[in-house]
This record gives C-alpha cells, structure tokens and sequence, in this order.
C-alpha cells in the first residue's frame, strides 16, 4: 500500500469514527455531515469524496456488523451445526444489534427503501443478509429439506426482507415487544412455505 493510499484510508476511517461518534451522542437525524467534517478535521467537500451522503456511513457499518456475523456462521457451518440453528442465531444476532443500535439500524434499513435506485441498490449490495441466509441453507436444500421450486437466492432473500420488515414494523408500532421473539415467530411462519413436506 502506497502512503497516499495508506492516508486516504487512515481519512476514511477518521471520518467513519466520527460519525458513528456523533450518532451515537447526538442521534443520527441531528447529525449533518458538516458537524461529522468538523469533528473528523476534514473539510465538508472531503466528507463527501468518502461518503456520498450521511446515511452511507450507516451502510459500512452495517456491513461490518454482517460481516462479523457472517465469520461467525462460516464456523458454525464448519463445525456441522444444524442450519436451522444457525439461522435462528442469524435472527438473534440481528435482533439483538437492532435493539441496542435502534436509532442507527432504523435509519439503514430506511436505506433499503429509499425511493432513488441506486441509493437503494447500494444498500442492497452493502447488506447482503439474503446471500448470508442463503449460504445456510445450502446444506437443507442439498439434502432435500426445502423446497426444490425455489432458489436458494429467493429463499434467503425472502427471509433477509422478513427480518427488514419485521423490525421496522416493530421500532414504528410495537417497541416494547421483545424484537427477538416477534423474529422468531415470523421465521417460524417462514418455515413452514420453505421446508419441504
């Protein structure tokens, strides 16, 4: 790596840590991307050459939080656990980083329906929980324990939006339920039109 190379990534970093940094002690709709430009030491301009819009910081923090997420189901897979124990510890990870990151989660999985394309196709592409899920279960499907008429693509992504959904639906109408049982109730729903008969 390059000096130059090495400093834009010790800048994209900095200015990553501020952000969260201020989300965290502000809240992320208070935020401008000025305010994270100030604290990072960077000029507004040199925000935007990292980060296209504020909410784009939200997107690499979530796929650092998959991507922790996926090593730990890659182990799991090595090891011969069940699939469907892993995917309930998906739904559980997933339920527990909404919970205590609600006013970050929120506003990414806003992300994900934002009504520009390729703002939502970023999202899309930086989140990839549908191809997680559908890794998983490669396993059932080569023992013809899910439906042979889906993909495992449709079947993962399908699963991946039923998370999506779900909290949503929950941080909008029903916080006070606990978000890792109101998962497991929709997976299990879920199951039952994926698993084989």
């Amino acid at each position: 790596m390059s000096v130059r190379e090495y400093q834009k990534k010790r800048r994209r970093e900095r200015i990553f840590q501020a952000a969260m940094a201020l989300f965290r002690q502000r809240g992320f709709q208070e935020t401008t991307a000025s305010d994270i430009a100030k604290a990072a030491h960077v000029s507004r301009g040199t925000f935007f050459n990292y980060f296209p819009y504020k909410e784009a910081v939200l997107l690499e923090y979530g796929a650092l939080l998959l991507a922790g997420l996926r090593e730990e189901v890659k182990k799991r897979l090595a090891r011969g656990e069940d699939p469907l124990a892993i995917l309930r510890f998906i739904f559980q990870g997933v339920a527990r980083y909404t919970e205590a990151e609600k006013d970050l989660v929120l506003p990414l999985l806003y992300e994900l329906l934002n009504p520009d394309p390729i703002r939502a196709k970023a999202a899309f592409e930086a989140l990839p929980l549908g191809d997680l899920i559908a890794q998983v279960l490669r396993p059932l499907k080569e023992k013809d324990l899910v439906r042979k008429d889906l993909s495992l693509e449709r079947m993962g992504r399908t699963l991946a939006d039923l998370y999506f959904l779900t909290a949503l639906r929950w941080a909008a109408y029903t916080p006070e339920r606990d978000l890792k049982e109101e998962l497991q109730k929709t997976l299990d729903l879920a199951l039952l039109g994926i698993l084989s008969r």
